[in-house]
């Protein structure tokens, strides 16, 4: 055993160390096998907790806790980030994090386009007078106000948060799909400005989706133009997963390389059967980037089905101006009968996921009217032969009945695809979903399994089953890269000083149980999970306990 794997020094002596600390304030987990974020070679040792931070770590047996955990055949490693979380709203109507804090998750990174502010008068109503079966009273405007408001609501994973670019947008210009103008940009600007000094991690866009669509390569540049200045990221939604997927890799690198940013492409992947070969040619062109010193990275998960809305099946033309206009627009006859033409009609013009999907591939998991419920876990093809229309046709029937995008699964990438981009020395995982429970309101629609299960299914599966990639790979790419990726300090390692973000799994049983058709089964083989020094899961159940912070970017004054 490496010495060089322990801090050693006179307090380590089992009488020093019973004195050091009052004795209800000292977690000892002992016996586990550190994996400790670096990748290196794992290696059993004890580690203790004091307050919220690793205080020791220790040969076995040389150190006592008032708490004692044997973690003896377990997995010791850091908590979890999850670089790609929606779970903005799951987290208002459930703090616990259940769905994530199963797998291990201590971080949930948010703001892939849409963040959760800056709000003006008018979004803050329109999000109200919009929201499904979860409601509440938006209580803030800034990002970072909601970010505070959230974790004195309690909540036991911590948070941190991009701001989105088309929130941004949208603050300034609306849902029009217009070009700001010199001082409209600079408006926008101050905003980033406002959200970086406050601890956003850089600006994220999502740019398949109106209004963030209607942005141009110069405008995001200018934006990302000020994150640099703070030392913040750029993560996009890129414009094309699918058929102009290059020249989507080419805008980003563009982006970076001209606002001087780090850039990371947000889960990656070759949408369509037709574009699965594009992934070589993305990795050659991702790895030149980086060989020439542009810092460019990439977050995945691990499925090969995504999920979005029905927005994603029509033209963004027809969305301008929001939901209400898009709805009024579907119900005009000609209007109707383009997007039933656009629909059908390959084009590079804008990304159309039901093309690349079919109707046989497009899930219906998730609908604001109770009356539309029967539909889900159903195909938009077995939709159409209910409704004795085009599939087309169905789509366009259940935006407007429903009131909402409506949610799909889309069914898009290869297997062989997603094997490949784990291996990426640069890739992270995120699962671009809430963190839910399976009870109350998250059971009054389904969702994509990856909300339940992407890190699981990459420990159990990708790791144990079929040998992808190591397990000490796996838990770098899940801990120690993010956040150094992020800026984020003391955190993403099991070192002495970090903060006590602490998960201990069984490497021989973790696995997810979420699947396509039941999605909401969590994980199981997660067995304890510490959040700032506190046990947020013991023996695989929750405590209840709600230990989450926010994690502040690199920006703010601290």
């Amino acid at each position: 055993m490496k010495t060089a794997h322990f801090i050693l020094f006179a307090c380590l002596l089992l009488g020093s160390c019973k004195s050091e600390a009052p004795k209800t304030d000292r977690i000892l987990i002992k016996n586990g096998t550190i994996y400790d974020g670096t990748g290196t070679t794992p290696y059993v040792a004890d580690i203790l907790i004091q307050a919220d931070t690793i205080a020791m770590i220790s040969k076995p047996g040389l150190l006592r806790g008032s708490t004692e955990i044997d973690a003896k055949g377990l997995a010791v490693t850091p908590g979890f980030i999850n670089m790609l979380s929606w779970a903005t709203e799951s987290l208002i109507a459930d703090g616990r994090s259940l769905g994530d804090i199963k797998q291990g998750v201590t971080l949930e990174v948010m703001g892939e386009g849409n963040s959760m502010g800056p709000l003006n008068d008018s979004m803050r109503l329109d999000e109200e007078a919009n929201m499904g079966a979860l409601k509440y009273k938006i209580e803030w405007n800034t990002l970072n106000g909601y970010l505070e408001w959230l974790t004195k609501r309690g909540i036991s994973c911590n948070v941190a948060s991009f701001v989105g670019a088309a929130t941004v947008r949208q603050n300034v210009l609306g849902s029009k799909n217009i070009a700001p103008n010199a001082e409209q940009l600079q408006k926008m600007k101050a905003l980033v400005r406002q959200a970086m000094e406050e601890g956003a991690m850089g600006v994220g866009s999502a740019l398949i989706y109106a209004p963030g669509t209607y942005a141009k390569t110069g405008e995001l540049t200018e934006l990302c133009k000020v994150a640099a200045e703070y030392d913040g990221m750029y993560i996009s939604h890129m414009r094309s997963e699918g058929n102009r997927l290059i020249e989507a890799v080419d805008e980003l690198m563009s982006i970076a390389k001209n606002a001087k940013i780090r850039a990371e492409i947000y889960h990656l992947k070759a949408a369509g059967k037709q574009n699965w070969d594009k992934i070589d040619d993305v990795i050659i062109k991702i790895d030149k980037a980086r060989a020439s010193g542009l810092e460019i990275s990439t977050n995945m998960y691990t499925y090969i089905a995504g999920a979005t809305g029905l927005d994603a099946a029509m033209p963004p033309s027809v969305q301008e101006g929001g939901y209400k206009e898009w709805a009024r627009r579907l119900q005009d006859p000609i209007i109707r009968k383009q997007v039933l033409k656009d629909m059908v009609t390959p084009s590079n013009d804008w990304e159309n996921l039901l093309l690349g999907a079919t109707p046989k591939g497009a899930l219906l998991v998730g609908f604001k009217s109770d009356s539309l419920h029967y539909l889900v876990g159903k195909t938009l093809e077995e939709a159409a032969k209910i409704y004795g229309k085009t599939p087309q046709e169905t789509a366009i029937d259940l935006v407007v009945k429903d009131g909402s995008r409506v949610e799909v699964v889309y069914f898009l990438m290869s297997e062989e695809n997603v094997k490949q981009q784990i291996q990426l020395p640069y890739m992270t995982f995120g699962s671009d979903a809430g963190s839910m429970a399976p009870e109350g309101i998250f059971l009054k629609s389904s969702t994509h399994p990856r909300a339940y299960g992407n890190f699981a299914r990459l420990l159990g599966k990708y790791v144990r089953d079929e040998k992808v990639i190591s397990l000490q790979d796996a838990v770098r790419k899940l801990t120690s890269l993010p956040a150094s990726r992020l800026k984020i300090k003391k955190r993403g390692m099991i070192k002495v000083g970090y903060y006590a973000d602490v998960a201990v799994f069984d490497p021989l049983s973790i696995k997810d149980n979420a699947t396509f058709e039941k999605p909401h089964q969590l994980a199981t083989g997660m067995k304890h999970v510490f959040v700032n020094g506190v046990q947020v899961l013991k023996e695989g159940e929750h405590t209840g306990a709600k230990s989450g912070r926010v994690i502040y970017g690199p920006g703010k004054k601290q």
